[in-house]
């Protein structure tokens, strides 16, 4: 009797294995199919502007301002990438580790270099792959746990120990990544947009809506088509992710000016500038569900209610993963952009959560 339930349990394992990598395929084939319609209709409408590019050979002023802080490089001698960051506040305050999503890179954290320099040691990395940072070329090189070393490394290269660590959207997949496997690092986590990687991967089975928001994760499977285009159209798509009225930054929010929207632009429209930060997307059906899952850290989830991209509902489940103090706020039409949207109210939020004692929950 025994036997029979292990083969059954086997048997019900392997069907589940088969029945989620037959979705990812299958989808991955139906999102490849909906791009090369869309593209086939750009190329219909007008060849030529389909396929222009704009030459940026000198990045924005933004990019150089002093006020954010300063440009710093470190090579991590395990890996031998040279990782680049920009770091604000006195050298030997506390360190707040900063974690960027997709497509977005240091500068995407500009509001909160400047914010919170008064009492920490603020560094905006630019993660494996993207920006001025190493981009290792095949895929194997992008897997969670290669991710979640490079933090660690960067940590110790630094001079730190511990550190509060914010990560958004991809970046607070590896921020709770971060606080899971090293919970001695991670004074408190403050995670913007990204639910526990748990949750999401078992949420997104058992509801379409959230697949559907989730295609990009099933089409950047592909080789070099999702790098493809993006670029069409002088990088269209990206200006589309920030701008648009379905997943862009909300009227009321504080709009992204021309000069940053360049900045972006500049930075994903250099050569290969693409491959690093879609490479990271190409290991993560293998890499979850998580065997150790629970987090210790005291912890902030800041989520925005008109994210185009990660159901609220999500939000509400994750805190039980997390057994400790655990706070939830959902800011009301404010999209998934949120750090750079409402970065008056995000800021205030962290102040408060950073200042206030936690306890550990029995």
């Amino acid at each position: 009797m025994a036997k029979l339930r292990d083969c059954l349990l086997r048997l019900t394992v392997t069907i589940r294995s088969l029945l989620f990598w037959s979705l990812v395929y299958c989808y991955c084939g139906l999102c490849a199919s909906i791009y090369l319609l869309k593209l086939l209709w750009s190329i219909g409408k007008g060849p030529a502007q389909t396929f222009r590019r704009v030459a940026r050979e000198h990045p924005p002023a933004c990019l150089n301002d002093p006020s954010l802080g300063t440009h710093c490089y470190v090579r991590i001698k395990d890996s031998g990438l040279r990782f680049h960051y920009v770091a604000t506040g006195e050298r030997g305050k506390p360190l707040m580790l900063l974690l960027h999503g997709f497509p977005e890179f240091w500068y995407s954290w500009r509001h909160q270099l400047r914010e919170f320099k008064s009492e920490y040691r603020v560094v905006a990395l630019d993660l494996r792959g993207y920006g001025e940072t190493d981009a290792p070329i095949h895929r194997e090189n992008y897997k969670l746990d290669c991710l979640i070393t490079d933090v660690k490394d960067i940590l110790d290269s630094l001079g730190y120990s511990k550190c509060v660590l914010i990560g958004h959207d991809w970046g607070g997949m590896i921020a709770w990544l971060i606080a899971i496997c090293y919970p001695e690092m991670v004074m408190k986590l403050i995670v913007i947009n990204f639910p526990h990687p748990n949750v999401f991967t078992e949420y997104i089975l058992r509801h379409p809506a959230q697949l559907f928001k989730s295609s990009h994760y099933y089409f950047f499977q592909i080789p070099w088509f999702p790098e493809f285009m993006f670029s069409i159209n002088d990088f269209k798509a990206l200006k589309h992710l920030f701008t648009s009225h379905s997943t862009g930054i909300g009227r009321k929010g504080c709009r992204l000016t021309t000069e940053d929207l360049e900045a972006y632009i500049y930075v994903f429209s250099q050569p290969g500038a693409l491959n690093g930060p879609i490479n990271h997307y190409r290991n993560i059906f293998s890499c979850l569900p998580l065997k150790h899952h629970m987090v210790t850290t005291p912890t902030l989830l800041l989520w925005g209610e008109k994210d185009a991209f990660m159901e609220a509902e999500m939000a509400e489940v994750t805190k039980i993963y997390v057994k400790n103090y655990f706070r939830l706020t959902i800011l009301s039409d404010v999209s998934h952009w949120l750090q750079q949207e409402q970065p008056d109210i995000v800021n205030k939020l962290i102040w408060t959560f950073l200042k206030e004692e936690t306890r550990r929950k029995d």
